[in-house]
């Protein structure tokens, strides 16, 4: 999360950028952008269904396990295999589900591009809560950081889209991404503020008209 100074830091630099525009910049840090309990759920039904797999590849480790609840001497019937393995299915499962509480661990095992997916849903979410049509120029732009997933999105508003490519904003969120990879939090959002300072400032410079129509100071969730 944001300390007081980090905090200062990028107010300052969100004031700097906005001196130069019309636009109007929104900074919000989230420590992540979903908890992935589904993921865990998935992974812990994807053991339970390897447990047959594995009664069928491993048939005597299979009947010795039979013999910790059945009489050796004679042969166990289907509804005890059964229950035996429904019951092997339902340990696995919990056992899973449980290794995977930690959501660090989760995200660990969460392909890219579902992280990817749900940073960007998350920031197009609070992008229209916080910034989505509240100027009158319809010049707002939301800079996004999920810190858990180490990853970073910027929504822009309508009057934007046609005038700033997406790949305009990556380099911005370029600039940010190796401070914050070394702790540097505040510093990348300056950076990145800067950049997209710059970008605003080129298509849309500041104007006698313009008020600052939404808050500077970052918004730490």
């Amino acid at each position: 999360m944001l300390s007081e100074a980090d905090s200062d830091l990028v107010t300052a630099a969100v004031a700097r950028a906005e001196a130069t525009t019309d636009a109007e910049i929104v900074t919000i840090v989230a420590p992540r952008s979903d908890e992935y309990r589904d993921i865990a759920l998935w992974y812990a039904a994807a053991a339970m269904l390897l447990v047959p797999l594995f009664a069928a590849l491993f048939p005597d480790l299979g009947l010795k396990l039979l013999a910790l609840v059945h009489d050796a001497w004679s042969a166990p019937g289907e509804d005890l295999i059964l229950g035996v393995l429904m019951l092997a299915q339902i340990l696995v499962f919990g056992l899973v589900f449980a290794l995977l509480g930690p959501v660090a661990r989760r995200i660990a095992l969460v392909p890219k591009s579902i992280r990817h997916a749900r940073v960007r849903a998350r920031a197009v979410l609070l992008f229209r809560v916080s910034a989505e049509r509240r100027t009158d120029s319809r010049y707002g732009v939301l800079l996004y950081l999920s810190e858990d997933e180490h990853m970073a999105e910027i929504v822009a508003d309508s009057g934007l889209t046609g005038k700033v490519g997406p790949e305009t904003w990556g380099r911005a969120m370029a600039v940010m991404l190796p401070h914050v990879a070394k702790g540097h939090v505040g510093e990348g959002l300056s950076a990145a503020v800067e950049r997209i300072g710059l970008v605003l400032a080129t298509h849309f410079p500041k104007t006698a008209a313009d008020t600052n129509e939404l808050p500077d100071r970052p918004i730490s969730l």
